[in-house]
This record gives C-alpha cells, sequence and structure tokens, in this order.
C-alpha cells in the first residue's frame, strides 16, 4: 500500500509541476495531494500541521493564480472583454500545435477582445501586454510553489524511505 500511494504520490507532484503552466491542470492544488497521499500512507507518520499550511498556501496561489490575469488586464486599462478574451485565448493555445501557443493564445485573445469592445488598437495591445505579464507572474508563482512542494516532497520521501520502500 505505500509503495502504490508513493507511487500516486509522485505522478500527483509531476502533474502539478506540469499543471503550473498548463491552465488545464491545477497545478499546486495537484502538488498538494501528493502530499496528502504521501501522509496517507500507513507507515507515514501524519503531521496535520504540514497539510494543513500546505493546503492553505496552495489554496491561495489557487486562487491568485486566476487572478492575477485578470488584475494584470485591468491594470493596463484592460476591459473584461480583454479579460475573457485572454482567457479564452490560453486555452486555445494550449491545442495549437505552435510554440509558447499559451503566451500568444492570452496575448491575442486579450487583443481581440478589446478591439471586439470597441477599444482602440493602441489601448487593445496595452490591455494584451497587461495580460501577457500577469500570466507570466502567476505562472511563474505557481511554478516556484509546485516545485517547492517537489523538494518538501522528495526530502520527505528520502527520510522515510526505509518506512516506505
Amino acid at each position: 500500500m505505500d509503495i502504490l500511494l508513493f507511487t500516486l504520490a509522485a505522478i500527483c507532484m509531476v502533474l502539478g509541476i506540469l499543471g503550473s503552466f498548463l491552465p488545464v491542470l491545477p497545478g499546486v492544488p495537484l502538488s498538494w495531494v501528493g502530499l496528502l497521499l504521501l501522509y496517507l500512507a500507513p507507515s507515514v507518520p501524519i503531521n496535520y500541521w504540514v497539510l494543513g499550511i500546505a493546503f492553505v498556501l496552495a489554496a491561495i496561489i489557487y486562487a491568485l493564480q486566476l487572478i492575477i490575469p485578470a488584475m494584470g488586464t485591468k491594470k493596463y486599462g484592460g476591459s473584461k472583454a480583454g479579460m475573457w478574451g485572454a482567457t479564452i485565448g490560453l486555452v486555445i493555445g494550449i491545442f495549437v500545435p505552435v510554440p509558447l501557443g499559451i503566451i500568444i493564445g492570452a496575448f491575442a485573445g486579450a487583443f481581440i477582445g478589446e478591439i471586439i469592445n470597441k477599444s482602440d488598437s493602441k489601448s487593445a495591445l496595452r490591455a494584451a501586454y497587461g495580460s501577457f505579464i500577469g500570466l507570466l507572474a502567476s505562472t511563474f508563482m505557481e511554478l516556484v510553489v509546485a516545485v517547492g512542494f517537489l523538494i518538501f516532497f522528495s526530502y520527505k520521501a528520502w527520510e522515510l524511505r526505509d518506512l516506505i520502500f
């Protein structure tokens, strides 16, 4: 049972890292599930404080990851149409076989959303730039936390290697 839970936890950790820059996967929450699975292994003593603090951190980061790109668009003069365009472009960018499709999609989506909202091209470009900066900031923030969870997971797994394996 320990090896199964450890394997599932490791898979969640890897998916959490991938999810930090793929918007289809919730990165930090998946990493937290990996920590939870590690602590659910029968031979691993449960530390509720670690799980609780990690949960609160994961919830805050997940909420910020959804808010920051919209804040970037708004800060640079974007409207709700630009924020929706950035989100739709981000999702489309996942499936377009172009390098950096997610970033290009979010930028183009915010720009198109602002143009549809009857903004001039200069203000639309500015809002798209804000969306781009917000997306980069939130992605970096989520990646840092997911890697931090992975480092903690690796440390605990190494510390408990005799019990797990």
